[in-house]
C-alpha cells in the first residue's frame, strides 16, 4: 500500500521544505516556523507521520520500521512534486530523513538534521532492551501517554524555559496514540546510518541545542564532520525542543541555511 500521510502547508514557490516531527510530536510542533518560511518565499510542509495526528488511520508499519516511515516520506515528496526539496527532520524525523536519503538519494536537494544523530544508542541489543523497558514502564503501569508526557518533556527542556512551551509540548505528546509511540520507539532503537553519512552529497546543516541531553551538541558536531561539506550550528539556551523553546533563533538559523543554498528565484 502506498501511504501518503496527512500534511499541512503554507506558502508557495519552487522549493518545498518538509518538516518532520519527533517521536512525541505532530505537525503542530512547527506552528512557529511555517508562517515565517512561507513569508520568506518557501513552500513549508509539516506532516503527521503515519500513526500520528490526522494520519492515525494509516499504519505505522507492519511491523513498524525506519524503512516504512522513510518510504512514507518519499511518497509524500513525490506527491508534492516540488522542483527543489529540502527536509528538516527533528530527532526521529532526522533519522527518517537519513533513511530516506539512503533509499533514494536523488529525492532531496538539501537536509537540515535537527537535534538528531546518525545512530541511536549503543551497539548490541541489551542497551536497546533496557531503554525500551525504561520508556515503557509508565505505560505498562497503565498511566498512558498523559502520564508519560510530563515526565519525558520535563527532561527535554532547558532549565528555566517558558511554562507555556512545556504545556504545549506535554499536550502534543499526550495526544500521540500509545500504540504509535511504542511502535515508533521500537523502530528507532536499532537505527544506525553512520556509515552512510559520507555518502550524503547535498547541502546539509546539523542544528544542535546547547542544553540537549538527547542529542548532545558534541554528537551533532561530529555528525556534521562526517558529511561532506556538512555545516554545524548550535542554539543557545535550548534543550531538545529548541524550535519551540527558542523559535526566533531556530528560524533564523534555518532561514540562513535556506537562503544561502536555496535562494528564492524571482
Amino acid at each position: 500500500m502506498s501511504v501518503k500521510p496527512f500534511f499541512i502547508e503554507q506558502g508557495q514557490g519552487d522549493t518545498a521544505v518538509f518538516l518532520l516531527h519527533g517521536v512525541g510530536g505532530g505537525h503542530s510542533a512547527w506552528d512557529g516556523s511555517l508562517p515565517l518560511l512561507a513569508k520568506a518565499g518557501y513552500r513549508a510542509i509539516a506532516w503527521d507521520a503515519p500513526g500520528y495526528g490526522q494520519s492515525v488511520g494509516q499504519p505505522v508499519g507492519q511491523p513498524c520500521s525506519m524503512t516504512t516511515l522513510a518510504q512514507a516520506l518519499l511518497n509524500l515528496v513525490a506527491h508534492v512534486g516540488a522542483r527543489r526539496t529540502v527536509v528538516l527532520g527533528h530527532s526521529m524525523g532526522g533519522m527518517i530523513a537519513q533513511e530516506a536519503c539512503l533509499l533514494d538519494p536523488a529525492a532531496f536537494d538539501g537536509l537540515i538534521l535537527f537535534a538528531t544523530s546518525g545512530a541511536f544508542g549503543k551497539p548490541g541489543g541489551e542497551w536497546q532492551r533496557e531503554f525500551l523497558q525504561s520508556r515503557f514502564a509508565t505505560l505498562d503501569a497503565g498511566l498512558g501517554m498523559a502520564g508519560l508526557a510530563p515526565i519525558m518533556v520535563g527532561g527535554m527542556l532547558a532549565l528555566g524555559g517558558p511554562a507555556e512551551v512545556r504545556a504545549a509540548a506535554v499536550a502534543m505528546m499526550s495526544a500521540v496514540p500509545e500504540a504509535t509511540y511504542r511502535a515508533a520507539l521500537a523502530a528507532i532503537v536499532s537505527f544506525n546510518r553512520q556509515d552512510n553519512l559520507p555518502n550524503i552529497k547535498v547541502p546539509t546543516l546539523c542544528l544542535a541545542c546547547a542544553d540537549d541531553k538527547t542529542a548532545p551538541p558534541s554528537v551533532m558536531e561530529k555528525m556534521a564532520g562526517k558529511i561532506p561539506g556538512g555545516e554545524y550550528h548550535c542554539l543557545a539556551r535550548a534543550g531538545h525542543l529548541g524550535n519551540m523553546e527558542q523559535p526566533e533563533a531556530f528560524n533564523a538559523a534555518v532561514l540562513q541555511f535556506l537562503v544561502q543554498h536555496f535562494p528564492i528565484q524571482e
